[in-house]
């Protein structure tokens, strides 16, 4: 499960000059985090981030053009740790991730930023896209690996040939992302409840009971 390129590399891929550094990029997605915890968006500022991670502000912007890019990625490169490990069958795969995503919104970091982005995102176009792209249109995988694990399994059946079919798969994918992402969301950041086990598995116990109708 390798995560795509961040959008901002994608943009910069035709510059030359010194390759990035792996370490540099994590010293200022961590001190990007951390600022928003301690400060949040409002006093957030690309030359905090910079003083924090040790780098000169010109370095931030070789790698992102502005302060909602740059908190976009640093809080998908905490999504990107969400895996999907074999657990045998559909429910616990699904319950697994259900309470690594709950741990993940339970932290701090992850909960500012992300509710930072999404506030803001009400009111740039621009933003709201790069949170889908570099968020939720990456963390699909996850839905992709369940559902072709269970069809193996025989646990859900396979898509249908063809485009129609194929469409029908993507469809199906959106939807089954949407309600545990969305649920998962709904109770950390808003209900302020937590993602335990038996909470897990009651919402994998009522997506298995609506998949059969999607095919």
């Amino acid at each position: 499960m390798v995560a795509a390129m961040h959008c901002s590399d994608r943009s910069r891929k035709g510059r030359t000059g010194r390759p990035r550094s792996v370490e540099t990029d994590r010293a200022i997605l961590d001190a990007t985090r951390a600022a928003l915890v301690d400060l949040g968006w409002g006093k957030l500022t690309m030359g905090e981030v910079a003083a924090r991670a040790g780098v000169a502000k010109t370095t931030l912007y070789r790698r992102w053009a502005n302060k909602n890019e740059l908190v976009v990625d640093a809080v998908a490169v905490l999504f990107d740790e969400l895996e999907l490990p074999d657990r045998g069958c559909l429910q616990a795969d699904i319950e697994g991730v259900v309470l690594q995503f709950g741990a993940l919104l339970a932290r701090p970091e992850t909960k500012t930023a992300l509710m930072a982005v999404v506030a803001e995102s009400t009111t740039d176009d621009a933003l709201r896209e790069r949170i889908r792209s570099a968020i939720v249109d990456r963390q699909k995988r996850l839905v992709v690996l369940g559902r072709e694990r269970a069809q193996v399994r025989g646990e859900l059946p396979p898509d249908t040939p063809g485009a129609d079919g194929a469409l029908a798969a993507a469809q199906a994918i959106g939807l089954i992302f949407d309600l545990i992402a969305g649920a998962i969301v709904h109770r950390t950041l808003v209900s302020a409840e937590p993602v335990d086990v038996a909470w897990a598995r009651q919402l994998s116990t009522v997506l298995l009971q609506g998949l059969g109708g999607l095919g």
